[in-house]
């Protein structure tokens, strides 16, 4: 059985080598996009291209001459698009709409060989040379570098290098994996669940909010809502004029509103990514998206468009972090009751944005009701095949549903922060 784990790190990068890094993504997210336009296939996912040495072999050649990255590099964006659009066609395969994956979030993954390790820094390939990172860790030990990077029962697998605009700062993300038996194999293109421990991140998609997590964080619609009716309105506003010109700014305008809301949707994946992997999560799970427009009638067309890209961003860029997602059945996740000493069902339950009990009295926002008990469907799904835990005191192992405050252990209940 396989085991893996991501270790965060703050790197520590020269202020002279700090540009190097930029072009270096910039340059792997235009191979990444390439190969993905390549592999994809509009018509029919049986002519979607799955096999990473198919689309290697088309494209590595050319890659290498249009940038400066290394070979390990340019192979490291193939293989990232190619299992990318290979978790698109499982999803079409299923019936779920789906569309071409594209690359736009700050991002280089390494493999073993483009990235070298020492005991407290990095050496990392760029398009100009190598560049030597410290690692900036914290004063807290053991560090998760410590207990996955540096233990000896762990082994790298690969890394992903990350950019946070906001602090300006470089984080590497370091996978690692164990084998709790001998003669275990892994396929390297896929990230393995550890059966034995899972923490779960459930997330409810809402009209006023776009996401809500079981950890309390809200990715508010407001803004989004705001710049969709400003577009709106000057798309009526050139459509009343009816001259060519005002036609191709229309065109335009198109143009740059599809740019901004694919933006924005892969800012809230982004963040949402990041909330799982700071909160020690193995698995993100939404409810299933199927028949969301008979589910939110009062939901509008740009609302359905968010939810859909907003999974299918999460489903690739997580994997990427050592984070699965899954889908549960969205069924009375809103009239639930997520205390796991209640659970009682009503439609009176909830009203509006409100989430109040008829039964116990628990009193709490609705959309953060809901995406608690997505997250506990799945830990509840999941205990019925995972091997005991000792913890559990039972035959089922222990799933953890991250919260605000605590976790949620199996039918065990640690007190949330404001409940």
């Amino acid at each position: 059985m396989e085991v893996r784990r991501t270790a965060p790190v703050k790197l520590a990068v020269p202020d002279e080598r700090r540009d190097d890094l930029h072009e270096s993504a910039r340059q792997f997210l235009h191979c990444a996009n390439r190969a993905a336009e390549f592999c994809w296939a509009d018509d029919s996912y049986t002519e979607c291209v799955t096999a990473n040495t198919t689309a290697r072999d088309a494209l590595y050649d050319e890659l290498r001459d249009e940038t400066d990255l290394t070979a390990n590099l340019v192979q490291e964006a193939i293989r990232r698009a190619v299992q990318a659009v290979k978790g698109c066609v499982e999803r079409w395969k299923n019936g779920e709409r789906v569309s071409q994956p594209e690359f736009t979030s700050w991002s280089i993954l390494y493999d073993k060989r483009s990235a070298t390790f020492y005991r407290n820094k990095v050496s990392l390939s760029t398009v100009n040379g190598r560049v030597e990172c410290d690692f900036d860790l914290p004063s807290d030990s053991p560090t998760p570098y410590e207990r996955y990077v540096l233990s000896e029962e762990f082994e790298f697998r690969a890394s992903t290098l990350q950019y946070d605009e906001v602090d300006d700062e470089f984080y590497f993300h370091i996978t690692t994996r164990k084998y709790d038996s001998e003669g275990d194999d892994a396929d390297d293109a896929d990230i393995s669940e550890d059966t034995e421990h899972q923490t779960v991140l459930g997330i409810d998609l809402g009209v006023n909010s776009l996401a809500i997590s079981s950890t309390g964080h809200f990715w508010q619609g407001d803004d989004y809502d705001h710049w969709i009716q400003e577009f709106e309105k000057r798309r009526g506003e050139m459509q009343q004029r009816g001259t060519q010109a005002a036609h191709n700014a229309l065109l335009r305008l198109g143009k740059r509103e599809e740019a901004w809301r694919k933006q924005s949707i892969h800012t809230v994946a982004n963040e949402l990514v990041s909330e799982a992997v700071e909160r020690d999560c193995d698995v993100i799970v939404f409810e299933d998206l199927t028949d969301i427009r008979e589910r939110l009638p009062q939901a509008k067309w740009h609302h359905i468009w968010a939810f859909r890209r907003l999974y299918e961003y999460v489903s690739y860029k997580a994997p990427e972090r050592g984070v699965s997602v899954e889908l549960v059945e969205p069924n009375h996740t809103s009239q639930r009751c997520s205390r796991t000493d209640c659970g009682f069902t009503h439609d009176d339950n909830r009203y509006g944005e409100h989430f109040e009990c008829q039964k116990c009295g628990y009193d709490v926002n609705a959309d953060y009701n809901a995406a608690k008990n997505i997250g506990l469907r799945y830990a509840r799904k999941r205990t019925h095949r995972l091997r005991s835990s000792p913890k559990s005191g039972g035959g089922d192992a222990e799933v953890d549903l991250r919260i605000n405050g605590g976790t949620l252990n199996g039918e065990s209940y640690q007190q949330i922060a404001g409940d």
